[in-house]
């Protein structure tokens, strides 16, 4: 086999072993994560098991991303991205509204301890409100987040293969310069349709979301490393009423299904240009369309 690859590639089985690693990893870490988090809210929605939950996911979102191709994962993306920011902002509405605002936010965060709770690890940071945290006590210091999520952005938004297609697709060097600073404002949401929502979860559901060690956790939520993936279903099934859960389930599979949809049309992408491109040289369109 590698002598034919060797052949093949003329001579590059370096470049095509390099390839499928990338390949490999883009795929597995991408996948893997949407995955779970989809089918831990389905569990807790629906109580469905979390094989079946990934089953449904991924098989829905096959379908249309193979029948649709690109321009049906944009057209979905466009109506979801607008469902997501909706029942997200009606979300966040409600949590902040059940512990009193930001200032009761503010106020009732550092209190929100688990039962029993022993030590600083059932305790909240009391620098859970700061972004730019200290160098050296700092869960989160302030250079490695600047430095780190620095590069680690540069990578996502410059190179990687989920942003770079739909830059391609662009009409014009105009609409994709203005699709990205629209993506630059949607980026400030999340601090506000997420962080405060989750902050407020810890504070409604201390016993859970706030777990201290194994056993509680694992109790609580199932997970003896921690129960905080479970804060925003508890949110939405706890605060919301029953049509607007039926949104936010709406919502939060919108936006795993977007996310598996990009990473199998850039994955298809990628496999079809970078591999079997090599391996086939003269394949025509036609024959790498079938192959993507």
């Amino acid at each position: 086999m590698p002598e034919y690859l060797g052949k093949r590639f003329g001579g590059g089985r370096i470049q095509l072993y390099l390839a499928l690693l990338s390949l490999g990893l883009y795929v597995s870490t991408k996948i893997s994560v949407d995955m779970y988090s989809g089918a831990l809210f389905i569990r807790e929605a629906l109580g469905w098991d979390l094989y079946a939950s990934v089953g449904a996911l991924l098989g829905v979102t096959a379908v249309y991303t193979v029948t649709g191709g690109l321009a049906a994962l944009m057209f979905a993306d466009l109506l979801q991205t607008l469902i997501i920011v909706l029942g997200a902002s009606v979300l966040a509405g409600y949590a902040l509204t059940a512990v009193g605002g930001y200032e009761g936010l503010l106020e009732r965060y550092p209190l929100a301890l688990p039962p029993n709770a022993t030590g600083p690890c059932g305790r909240p940071r009391p620098d859970a409100f700061h972004l730019l945290r200290h160098p050296s006590t700092g869960d989160l210091p302030w250079p490695g987040l600047i430095l780190g999520l620095g590069i680690i952005s540069a990578w996502y938004w410059c190179t990687d293969q989920v942003i770079v297609q739909r830059c391609l697709a662009g009409r014009s060097l105009t609409h994709v310069r203005a699709g990205c600073v629209v993506c630059g404002y949607l980026k400030v949401l999340p601090m506000f349709l997420m962080v405060l929502p989750g902050m407020a979860a810890r504070v409604l559901f201390p016993d859970v979301v706030g777990c201290a060690d194994p056993q509680n956790c694992a109790r609580a939520c199932g997970s003896p490393v921690g129960c905080s993936n479970v804060a925003y279903p508890r949110l939405v099934l706890t605060l919301l009423p029953a049509g607007l859960r039926g949104l936010m389930l709406a919502v939060v599979l919108a936006a795993l299904m977007s996310s598996l949809a990009s990473i199998f049309a850039s994955s298809a992408a990628l496999f079809t240009f970078d591999v079997y491109q090599r391996l086939r040289p003269r394949a025509g369109p036609r024959h790498l369309l079938v192959v993507g």
